[in-house]
């Protein structure tokens, strides 16, 4: 089958459409063809070499299809059901069929599009931990640095949904959408403590990261470390005392996730949809870090 991935590790001039064999699904997963593959930084990441030595590879960590197949070991599924849900290594959702592990799919109501499923399991996923993680309560003030990217959008709207007001830092392009979504923006760079001060007089409860670096060190002072999580820069969080966002990755999380998306109560924000002869298009247009919201193929 034609996929799309890359030849060896770089940058990217290494990517292609190649032949590869179909997959088989392995114990515990399902096959699945794909309707929709959401495009994230991972993807590039793992071209890079920063998920270790993987190539030539298919890229693609989430879709939404049909199952065509059932691996050994798994029961509440059957081929043809519409599901969504991660791929096993991060790898392999940008092609025809796909290998989708079992414990970490659900399925797809009629209510919500292919698109909108695909792009749930890594950043809405993502938002999702990260909020059971930090489990603040009701009333409570969280900070969200980053808010304006494809984990920050969800996490401001699963954030709102749990009664939390949200300070987001983010570029002045993107507060008009961060304050539709209930988030109180901010312009991050210099100056961005005492800005967060000044909206939240009274401190705020946690902060969650998705910039890391400078930016991380900026506002980490403002929590307890043990209100502060990062899934933008793992080492400097745990340094400055706080941790990274242990993921869950459960069929329970996705199918949570896909209600709140039926009923309205969450919005995915998909803003590029291409089709799979543009793979290198979508890829580029989240490796700019210009996409606002999520971009996927359509297969």
């Amino acid at each position: 089958m034609r996929a799309y991935g890359f030849t060896a590790l770089g940058g990217p001039e290494v990517e292609a459409f190649l032949d590869v064999p179909e997959p088989t699904p392995g114990e515990g997963e399902l096959l699945v063809r794909v309707r929709a593959a959401g495009v994230n930084p991972g993807d590039w990441r793992l071209r890079e070499g920063s998920y270790g030595p993987v190539a030539p590879a298919v890229l693609g960590r989430e879709v939404a299809g049909t199952v065509a197949a059932l691996g050994p070991g798994v029961s509440g599924f059957a081929v043809g059901d519409e599901v969504f849900g991660g791929c096993p290594d991060m790898q392999g959702g940008f092609a025809p069929l796909a290998r989708v592990t079992a414990g970490f799919a659900a399925p797809r109501p009629s209510a919500v599009s292919p698109s909108d499923a695909a792009v749930l399991p890594v950043a809405a996923g993502t938002a999702y931990d990260a909020l059971t993680a930090l489990d603040l309560p009701s009333g409570a003030t969280l900070l969200v640095n980053g808010a304006g990217g494809g984990v920050g959008l969800p996490v401001v709207q699963l954030a709102r949904a749990r009664g939390l007001r949200v300070i987001g830092t983010a570029s002045p392009a993107k507060h008009a959408l961060l304050a539709r979504l209930g988030a109180e923006p901010v312009a991050y760079g210099e100056g961005v403590l005492e800005r967060v001060r000044a909206a939240a007089p009274d401190g705020v409860d946690g902060v969650f990261d998705l910039v890391g670096g400078d930016a991380l060190r900026a506002v980490a002072g403002l929590v307890d470390p043990k209100r502060l999580r990062s899934v933008a820069d793992k080492p400097l969080v745990r340094e400055l005392g706080g941790d990274e966002v242990p993921r869950e990755r459960s069929t329970a999380v996705l199918t949570a996730l896909v209600r709140l998306v039926a009923t309205g109560e969450l919005d995915p924000h998909v803003s590029e949809v291409h089709p799979f002869e543009e793979a290198p298009a979508a890829m580029r247009a989240v490796e700019s870090g210009h996409a606002l919201g999520k971009v996927t193929l359509r297969l």
